[in-house]
């Protein structure tokens, strides 16, 4: 059973002024009600309605629950424009955009299987989220140290460590130092209504 996230504290959407219209159209686009949408999330519909609204601003593991309930990209949900996929991603080209404390580039083309992002998270930024979602998720640590829960087992992982998992897998990960860290991070994008998002606090060992 999914476990809804906690509501964040209310505040003006400054980073990401696009989200809220992005969010309502996508949901309509993927013929899902609200109450649906929410369930698929892990969401109160309260909730899902805010984000959709501009009351509420979406984390980065937000915005990725989202995308695959949806059958999109992050890009396509913050509303970026983008052109026809290419090949080779320039790292000129790779604006950064802030989600929820987070900081990420895209590093990947859209309208793939698969989206490839560069990830910075800093520390105490959503360590107490737990996902669980079709799929798999493969991560590589570039800087810093990396705090890894899959199920019961917590991994630290340091620079030039990676991990390759099932997203079925109950996850959460945290930066270890008080810099943050730095990885690459790759997800598939699959659409499922009946999947089992759970996005919320985790009530065990933090260790």
């Amino acid at each position: 059973m999914s476990t809804p996230e906690p509501e964040p504290s209310a505040g003006p959407v400054e980073d990401l002024p696009a989200v809220a219209p992005q969010l309502r159209a996508l949901r309509r686009r993927s013929s899902l009600t609200l109450e649906a949408a929410a369930r698929a999330a892990g969401l109160s519909p309260a909730h899902l309605s805010r984000l959709e609204t501009g009351q509420r601003q979406p984390s980065l593991p937000l915005l990725l629950a989202l995308a695959r309930v949806y059958g999109t990209t992050v890009s396509e949900l913050l509303g970026e424009s983008v052109a026809a996929p290419d090949a080779v991603v320039r790292a000129a080209d790779m604006e950064p955009t802030r989600a929820g404390g987070w900081t990420y580039w895209q590093a990947g083309a859209p309208g793939r299987g698969m989206q490839a992002l560069r990830v910075h998270v800093p520390h105490g930024s959503q360590g107490d989220v737990v996902r669980v979602h079709p799929g798999e998720e493969w991560l590589y640590v570039l800087k810093g140290r990396l705090r890894l829960r899959l199920g019961d087992t917590a991994h630290l992982l340091a620079p030039g460590d990676s991990a390759h998992f099932d997203s079925l897998t109950p996850h959460r990960i945290a930066a270890e130092d008080p810099d943050g860290a730095d990885l690459l991070f790759v997800h598939t994008l699959l659409q499922s209504p009946t999947a089992a998002l759970c996005l919320g606090p985790h009530t065990g060992d933090k260790s």
